[in-house]
């Protein structure tokens, strides 16, 4: 009876080690990523990161959990939201913008940070160079402090006559300056006259465009961060009453309203994001991962916001356009 028992006991232990096995392995793929932003959702760019993990395998509350963490526009909860990810001890963490990338540098040198910036992010000192970002960072630029003297000069070809130009930015972001400064150093060349609206607090939003009305500009440049973005709505009203010509870096404020937009495709800047991610949690270093930049830009005109506010685009601006609103 004992050889009986043994006998089966030893069949029983064969059969579940590979299931025993199998789990086990199965538990030790799953991932857990943080994810830290200045703004909150809905985020579609953070929608096409999330896209971007699915479409590599990555499903969420299957094999890799997301530990989110939004500071709403907050830039001062930014540094403990760093060191709550840091505590959970997750793999990796993705973040965007220049404020929320030197909270996680200050929170930790270890954890794998990929990250989506707007601006330069060897000028703010995020990383060493483009081909070797150093320590635990890598990132997907979208060049924005080269392409805001490039969106003036665009403005300016639309519209010959313009002469004065108001520029709203978040005088509270590293990143923000340097786009402001790149777009001053263009704008006496081109004949243009730059009215700084940059901002400490979207608080003064209200005295900004009272002030604005007063001293009437004759068009828009909308240096835009996670924190005015969530204004988008007060700030394209603003530009609609006003009869305003503006030019913003991401289509998506287009297609809620505003005239213009230049710039790469966020959303596939994103995905691209979601790649490298994808790298680092295979074991990649960061500091192995060249800083990618898009190579695809996009122009963008709504012709119905043209129409309404009574400006016509030249047909040879139509004619570069990916995507036209009628």
């Amino acid at each position: 009876m004992k050889k009986a028992a043994f006998t089966l006991f030893i069949s029983a232990t064969l059969i579940l080690a590979p299931v025993s096995l199998a789990y086990a392995q199965k538990q030790a793929t799953i991932s857990r990523i943080g994810v830290l932003l200045l703004g909150a959702p809905p985020n579609a760019n953070l929608d096409a990161f999330i896209q971007g993990l699915r479409e590599l395998g990555y499903i969420e509350g299957r094999n890799i959990l997301i530990e989110y963490r939004f500071a709403e526009g907050k830039a001062d909860r930014l540094p403990e939201l760093a060191m709550e990810l840091v505590r959970l001890k997750v793999d990796a963490i993705f973040t965007a913008g220049t404020p929320a990338i030197f909270a996680l540098k200050r929170a930790t040198n270890s954890i794998p940070i990929v990250f989506f910036s707007t601006t330069d992010p060897i000028g703010t000192g995020v990383v060493a160079s483009l081909a070797h970002p150093g320590g635990n960072i890598t990132d997907i630029s979208a060049l924005a402090s080269d392409l805001w003297p490039k969106r003036l000069e665009l403005l300016k070809e639309i519209f010959p006559k313009l002469s004065r130009v108001a520029m709203l930015w978040n005088k509270g972001n590293a990143g923000m300056a340097l786009e402001a400064k790149a777009t001053q150093d263009v704008a006496g060349p081109l004949g243009v006259s730059l009215q700084d609206w940059g901002v400490k607090d979207p608080s003064e939003l209200d005295t900004v465009f009272a002030l604005m009305t007063k001293d009437r500009p004759d068009g828009f440049l909308a240096l835009m961060d996670p924190v005015l973005n969530s204004y988008q709505k007060r700030i394209l009203d603003f530009l609609a009453q006003n009869r305003l010509p503006a030019i913003f870096q991401d289509k998506t404020w287009v297609e809620a309203g505003g005239l213009i937009s230049y710039g790469a495709n966020y959303a596939e800047a994103h995905r691209r994001a979601a790649a490298l991610m994808d790298k680092v949690l295979k074991g990649t270093k960061p500091a192995d991962l060249p800083v990618e930049q898009p190579t695809r830009f996009e122009l963008v005109i709504n012709l119905i916001t043209a129409k309404q506010i009574g400006v016509t685009i030249p047909p040879n601006v139509l004619a570069r356009a990916n995507k036209v609103i009628r």
